[in-house]
């Protein structure tokens, strides 16, 4: 199951959640105010250690 991230239309809350993917769609409620949630677009980074040891980005990860 995949964690999708959420935001709270009323107080602004942030949280994720772990829902089967038929769910991803369906109301949220936030678990601080208990008002509807939106799902927001996730957006992570990835690297990976060069043959000399330094830090690069991997293609498709937002870089470049």
């Amino acid at each position: 199951m995949p964690i999708y991230e959420y935001k709270c239309v009323s107080c602004g809350k942030q949280f994720d959640l772990l829902r089967r993917m038929r769910q991803a769609d369906e109301p949220v409620t936030c678990p601080s105010c208990h008002n509807g949630a939106q799902r927001v677009l996730s957006v992570f980074a990835s690297f990976t250690t060069g043959a000399d040891g330094s830090t690069l980005p991997v293609a498709g990860a937002g870089v470049g």
